[in-house]
């Protein structure tokens, strides 16, 4: 029997794939006059105020987009049809080399192993790819538990930032966009003490590692340092706002904001309206502010592009740290040691090192294409930073040229924060969204979300609580509420 050769072959596909492109090129014309009709009987038969012209604009796009994926459906099918030839033709020369002389034994046995190979590496490939994505639909689609558990209300305007204290009794603070700070009473969502000693938006708030003070950073360019007396009231039985929900089941019910309407504070709430220390230096809002480890100095980031560091008992300004190019966004400092790292609308975070009293060194780190808007320590030796470019990256301190894990989102991220205990990211979104990522990148849940729960407006901040409290994490946002969590991760699902 006659064999065809390669180039005849060549051929008559080639022929047959302008014939089956021409028959679709004149189907194409042929129904394109029962188009216009079926346009005309549409806009004839519908009632809307669109004008005219600007309807059959439309239905002419739609059509165009129409052929376009029917155009590509015709080379899908050709494409199908060339695979199912190459299939044809490489069973026909393997029953070709079965039928070949005992010469042609050696290449039938490396023609067969090759093959061999090639399927297993197929198979392989395809079961590995296959079970990644089904374990990382297992790993997102939860055990994990989380609990909306409290929500604090009563400021006025949209929350930046939120804090819980490092000492007893723990409390939650809250700085907000209404000038003033609040305490909170964490098990029972009261009001314990209101800060209103800013004359502009209070931007972030922290509590001091071992006394009773806090620090707050607002848009009047200054920094204040108050001092705080609390009495924490008997808990009441928990509310059942929320039942216990997998953090994946946050079905979007509605997108109306339950916040529009005015807020009253509480009246109850004891006030403070003196600073025990007022920082002054800086030429532009005060957007973030930090204890340095032991408590003697803070440091602020301003919109001023520098970060000036300060003695607590004089008030006297120590350093000035400048060498970003844009605004600052945000300042953090190691949990026990002298270390500080700034963030910039820059697109980078520097480290500053103040360790060696004699020197102090600075790196940039570069790996963001917008704005950084927060870069937070680790308890070892890591920094992980979040941008509005939808990235959060995690950094060794030691090999600070490329990140060791990248998390790529949906949107622009805006204050992180990181647990110390469970190594956990938490992931304060402009979506409204929270998502939760272990240290290598893995997600590990979603807080959830809809018209019963959860945020309704941009979320700021988030905050971990490390002490045995009803919630171990904390939100905030232009809703103006903070609202109490309890996060229940299993430890097989962190391990994965």
């Amino acid at each position: 029997m006659p064999v065809e050769s390669g180039s005849s072959t060549a051929a008559r596909q080639a022929k047959q794939k302008r014939k089956s492109h021409s028959l679709s090129i004149r189907r194409t014309n042929s129904t394109e006059q029962e188009r216009l009709g079926l346009q005309r009987d549409m806009l004839d038969g519908q009632d809307s105020k669109l004008p005219l012209s600007l309807r059959s604009n439309l239905l002419d796009l739609f059509s165009q987009i129409e052929r376009e994926f029917e155009n590509l459906y015709i080379e899908n099918l050709e494409l199908r049809r060339d695979i199912e030839t190459l299939n044809d033709r490489l069973a026909a020369e393997g029953q070709t080399l079965e039928g070949a002389d005992l010469a042609k034994g050696a290449l039938k046995t490396k023609a067969s192993h090759s093959t061999s190979q090639l399927s297993q590496k197929l198979k392989t490939t395809y079961k590995a790819s296959t079970s990644k994505i089904v374990s990382s639909f297992k790993a997102t689609t939860s055990r994990a538990v989380c609990q909306l558990v409290r929500e604090y209300v009563g400021h006025r305007d949209g929350i930046w930032d939120l804090s819980v204290s490092r000492t007893q009794p723990v409390v939650l603070g809250t700085a907000s966009a209404d000038h003033s700070a609040m305490l909170w009473s964490i098990e029972t969502g009261k009001c314990l003490l209101k800060y209103m000693g800013h004359q502009g938006s209070v931007n972030s708030i922290k509590f001091h590692p071992t006394e009773q003070m806090a620090l707050t950073a607002s848009g009047d360019q200054t920094a204040h340092i108050w001092r705080y007396m609390v009495q924490l009231p008997t808990p009441q039985p928990v509310a059942d706002i929320s039942q216990q929900t997998p953090c994946e089941d946050d079905v979007d019910f509605s997108d109306k904001d339950e916040a529009d309407g005015e807020v009253e504070g509480p009246n109850d709430c004891p006030s403070v309206r003196v600073a025990t220390t007022t920082l002054r230096s800086h030429q532009g809002v005060v957007i973030a502010a930090d204890w340095l480890v032991g408590g003697k100095q803070v440091v602020t980031a301003s919109w001023d592009r520098a970060a000036n560091l300060y003695d607590v008992e004089t008030s006297e300004l120590v350093h000035s740290l400048t060498g970003h190019d844009q605004e600052l966004t945000h300042c953090c400092t190691h949990p026990t040691q002298r270390l500080v790292v700034t963030s910039s609308r820059d697109t980078t975070f520097r480290l500053w090192d103040f360790r060696d009293p004699s020197i102090h060194s600075v790196n940039v780190f570069q790996g963001h294409t917008d704005t950084v808007t927060s870069a937070v320590f680790t308890v070892g030796d890591n920094v992980v930073s979040g941008s509005d470019d939808r990235t959060v990256k995690v950094w060794d301190l030691k090999n600070m040229r490329s990140p060791i894990a990248t998390i790529r989102t949906d949107s622009a991220v805006n204050r992180i924060s990181v647990s110390v205990t469970q190594k956990i990211i938490a992931l304060p979104h402009d979506n409204r969204q929270v998502r939760l990522f272990d240290m290598a990148g893995v997600r590990l849940a979603r807080l959830p979300r809809s018209n019963r729960q959860g945020h309704r407006r941009m979320v700021c901040c988030s905050a971990w609580c490390e002490d045995n409290t009803s919630c171990n994490l904390f939100t905030c946002g232009f809703d103006r509420q903070a609202i109490g969590w309890n996060i229940n991760i299993p430890a097989l699902l962190q391990e994965k």
